[in-house]
């Protein structure tokens, strides 16, 4: 038995998903069968299908604690080729906040509350109870690892695990762009005739539910955020009644969920494009 495959089994005991990593601290590839993510994903992945592929396939979402999974035959030709092991920190129900310099160190003692501490060969991963979004450079130096995403395992630690705190979640929130999206023009109906939308409170209600729709994203906010134009432009773009506080209050949200403001704009543009407009 490997020492890496040996290190999965104990670690998976202990309740981590695990899964191995090939060199360069990456995951194995997808075999032919599941390439691009053509058997539509596993149920984890929360994409449509529900791959069993026997491989180590899927990344992060082939993590398991099975020990019939990690010790079978299928998974025997990565850990003879694994440089290492990893686990998926959200499905314990964990973050982990990975340094990767000495001055993000700092800034963690200075700023973040002491919990477990595992180091690093750059720096120091700080595990927290408690999952959220995964985000990479939330600031220098530092990285998020949770949800989604995988940590390499390089120890328990020493300390006791505290709560995640809020000061961590929030690292992932990003501030409002406070560039405003220009003004979009589109046609008029027509012939001229009046627009049978044009009451406030009819669309006020449809920009919010669109902007609540962006705000509830859990997963693929890019694709949200197009799909959230496009409908908005498809029901109110050809009668003109949307104005440009309408826009911002849309890139405002998608914004606030991490996306940038030239990526509103192209998105925009690109529903209108769809749309004929």
């Amino acid at each position: 038995m490997s020492q890496h495959l040996h290190t999965a089994l104990r670690v998976a005991a202990d309740g981590l998903t695990v899964l191995p990593l090939r060199k360069g601290k990456v995951p194995f590839g997808n075999c032919s069968a599941c390439a691009k993510n053509a058997c539509g994903g596993r149920p984890n992945m929360k994409t449509p299908g529900s791959c069993t592929c026997p491989n180590p396939c899927h990344g992060w979402a082939a993590a398991t604690t099975d020990p019939g999974i990690i010790n079978s035959p299928t998974w025997a030709r990565a850990w003879r080729e694994a440089a290492g092991v990893a686990y998926h920190p959200g499905g314990a129900g964990l973050t982990v906040v990975d340094l990767d310099s000495a001055e993000a160190i700092a800034w963690a003692r200075a700023t973040l509350p002491a919990t477990r501490t595992v180091p690093t060969t750059r720096g120091e991963h700080w595990l927290y109870r408690g999952a959220m979004q995964s985000a990479n450079a939330v600031r220098p130096g530092v990285d998020i690892k949770s949800s989604m995403q995988y940590a390499r395992w390089l120890g328990p630690g020493t300390g006791a695990i505290t709560v995640l705190p809020d000061v961590v979640r929030a690292l992932t929130v990003k501030e409002p762009s406070t560039v405003r999206p220009a003004a979009v023009a589109v046609p008029a109906l027509a012939g001229g005739g009046e627009c049978p939308h044009r009451t406030r409170t009819y669309l006020d209600r449809g920009i919010a539910m669109a902007e609540q729709r962006i705000t509830e994203a859990r997963e693929a906010v890019h694709a949200t955020v197009y799909r959230t134009f496009l409908a908005v432009l498809s029901k109110h773009g050809r009668c003109g009644c949307l104005t440009e506080a309408h826009t911002a209050r849309l890139f405002t949200a998608a914004q606030a969920k991490g996306e940038s403001a030239r990526h509103c704009t192209d998105a925009w543009t690109n529903a209108l494009t769809t749309l004929g407009l």
